[in-house]
């Protein structure tokens, strides 16, 4: 069975929603480059299409909306067991498709239930409509692994407001639907059990048509009626960024990236969030937490092209270095959680090797046409 699959619902009133499955439910629908493959063409074709008026990004299972990208597929490839073009290919199809479905001029509406993290935090970041539920768990967890929060994270990270962005970042926190809610990083909270009801909602409505179609609006008249029939699925949900917002924002007002992990890990906390947090901080890459401090730096001001950009060029050069596929042996492979990290301390990781991480591995970027 394909691991996307495409269905064409017909409105009551001539139009179709489409939705768009990631079927990959064993591997959590994990991204695949046959996935990306899938879902651009399509993607191109229905904002052609007049009949197209909307589309639901959702996926398999309950449990995961989309847990990251193919990184076991890009360990291979790193280590000649596959294709050694396979890093750059997939890295700049992604990037391609999340900044396709930023710039999408039809109403994407992304169902972020259950596990929403790495390129699955893309794929919802970049939709026009993020629906998160009560069993959303959103993160950027790439500091476990040598790589850093890529799918266009320098880009929504840096928009959190009070160092929350590194924060998140630097510690990999996962983070409910009410607290992304309270970020910014998500638009809706609805229950779970709601979206054949979305759907049903979609397809009843009237689109209208020609210069009076207002596509963004119906789906907000749909989406916002469904989140105030979910008020009581959200109400037992706790919310450790709004509780920790004030000290998170004292913890990142330090000069150096040294100083902010000095201080996170100096906080003497029972809470089990809090806890969590500082324990992959402690037992994270160094290099990672480097490049999470000077790419969120760098990209403060980017454009979102310039972005993608700049993600590109450092995910290629992470799989020319050792620590990303170290990671992913460690917890992903080999599964000893016992990663050789290239350098034992943050304060240890020396320029000359961030330098190199750094650069541009070509002249121009494969993404230069992004405008």
């Amino acid at each position: 069975m394909s691991s996307v699959l495409f269905t064409e619902h017909a409105t009551q009133d001539g139009h179709t929603v489409v939705e768009i499955k990631l079927n990959a439910e064993r591997s959590l629908n994990a991204l695949t480059l046959g996935m990306i493959d899938a879902i651009l063409p399509q993607l191109d074709a229905w904002e052609a299409d007049e009949r197209v008026v909307a589309i639901l990004l959702d996926s398999a299972g309950e449990k995961a909306f989309c847990a990251g990208g193919d990184v076991v597929t890009l360990y291979k490839a790193i280590n000649g067991e596959a294709d050694q073009s396979f890093p750059e290919r997939f890295f700049e199809r992604e990037y391609r498709l999340d900044y396709r479905l930023h710039t999408y001029r039809k109403p994407i509406i992304c169902w972020g239930s259950g596990i929403v993290m790495g390129g699955g935090m893309g794929l919802l970041s970049a939709s026009s409509h993020r629906v998160v539920t009560e069993t959303s768990r959103l993160a950027m967890p790439e500091v476990t692994i040598g790589l850093y929060p890529d799918v266009g994270a320098s880009w929504f990270l840096n928009r959190l407001p009070n160092g929350m962005g590194r924060f998140l970042a630097m510690t990999g926190a996962q983070i409910n639907a009410s607290d992304a809610l309270y970020l910014g990083l998500a638009d809706r909270g609805i229950a779970s059990h709601r979206r054949e009801e979305l759907l049903q909602q979609l397809t009843s409505a009237t689109w209208g048509s020609g210069e009076k179609t207002d596509a963004h609006g119906v789906v907000n008249q749909a989406l916002r009626e469904l989140e105030q029939a979910s008020k009581a699925e959200f109400t037992a949900l706790e919310t450790p960024i709004r509780h920790f917002a004030p000290l998170i924002r004292e913890l990142m007002d330090h000069d150096t990236v040294e100083q902010r992990v000095a201080a996170v890990l100096a906080v003497e906390s029972e809470d089990k969030w809090f806890s969590k947090a500082q324990k992959t901080l402690a037992h994270g890459s160094p290099v990672s937490i480097r490049l999470i401090h000077e790419q969120l730096t760098r990209a403060k001001h980017m454009s979102l092209a310039e972005v993608f950009q700049a993600e590109l060029a450092l995910s290629v050069q992470c799989c020319r270095h050792r620590e990303f596929p170290e990671g992913v042996r460690a917890l992903l492979v080999d599964k000893d959680g016992l990663p050789g990290w290239t350098y034992a301390a943050v304060g240890e990781v020396e320029d000359h090797f961030m330098d190199a991480l750094l650069a541009s591995p070509w002249p121009d970027s494969p993404l230069a046409d992004l405008k």
